[in-house]
């Protein structure tokens, strides 16, 4: 396993693997890895003779007052993890490195789809994704980039961001990785207490209704928001930010179920803002 820091070391050496006929597979991440990330790895190195793992935690997609420097950090551990992986590049920047100016002096509009539910209880914060994931495709090249299910509207934001710009990267998708009681997997779950891991279960249990409702004939959008809502609210660690149930291309709230949908929630459980989703239909 090689460990990069420099922007023009990597680019070199992902050339290098495909002048060699090697495919690239790119999993970027911001460290604190789990075995959601490393569900990533595992296909990306399955799927690909080259395998390229970023741990850069990005500051152009956390707004004022959310947890930039209290997000879990431990790059020795995230190598350690990497190396028995058997990883082939990973990529660990400097803030400057990415950002040379000392901030981003170039920016990538998400367009409207970056706008709705996280756009908009996080402003900015698909600018900054979008940003970053433009930059490490620039440095990386053409690839196949992996993603996870758990954050569904950036993974359709990304797609997006590809298509419209012509980048050449085939943006895949991997299924949300789960705790043996349902909880998604994130790197934010560290923060919670105990009492707030178990009230933290809500979110996906309410996923789960919908889900199980929609399977049993339920088409009515308002009742499957409905049902959630009541669920996470029935916990009082947990605080609403939004429930949805959406077209799973365009990500617009729908009325009735007439295609591929999904149920998303976003919460906070004490002080810790979690997100999660399910496909419904």
């Amino acid at each position: 396993m090689e460990v990069v820091a420099r922007r023009e070391v990597l680019r070199d050496l992902c050339d290098d693997a495909r002048e060699a006929g090697r495919t690239v597979g790119f999993v970027p991440t911001m460290g604190y890895l789990h075995e959601g990330h490393l569900s990533l790895v595992r296909r990306a190195r399955r799927e690909n003779e080259t395998e390229v793992v970023s741990i850069f935690v990005n500051p152009l997609q956390f707004g004022p007052g959310e947890d930039l420097v209290t997000y879990p950090r431990d790059l020795d551990r995230d190598l350690a993890v990497l190396k028995e992986e058997e990883a082939d590049l990973v990529f660990t920047p400097a803030a400057e490195e990415m950002y040379p100016s000392g901030e981003a002096l170039v920016t990538v509009d998400p367009g409207e789809l970056g706008q709705r539910l996280e756009g908009a209880a996080r402003p900015g914060h698909f600018r900054g994704v979008c940003t970053v994931v433009a930059k490490l495709f620039g440095i990386v090249g053409p690839c196949r980039a992996y993603f996870g299910e758990k954050d569904a509207q950036q993974l359709a934001v990304v797609r997006s961001m590809v298509r419209e710009l012509a980048m050449p990267v085939t943006v895949l998708g991997c299924e949300t990785v789960r705790e043996a009681d349902g909880l998604a997997m994130s790197s934010r779950n560290v923060a919670l207490s105990a009492e707030e891991r178990q009230a933290a279960l809500c979110l996906s249990e309410a996923l789960f209704a919908a889900r199980d409702l929609a399977r049993e004939g339920e088409r009515d959008g308002h009742v499957l928001r409905a049902e959630m809502a009541k669920r996470i609210g029935a916990e009082p660690l947990a605080r609403i930010d939004y429930v949805a149930a959406v077209d799973e291309r365009t990500f617009d709230e729908i009325d009735a179920l007439e295609g591929p949908a999904r149920a998303l929630v976003a919460a906070r459980v004490g002080g810790t803002r979690l997100i999660d989703n399910v496909r419904i239909a």
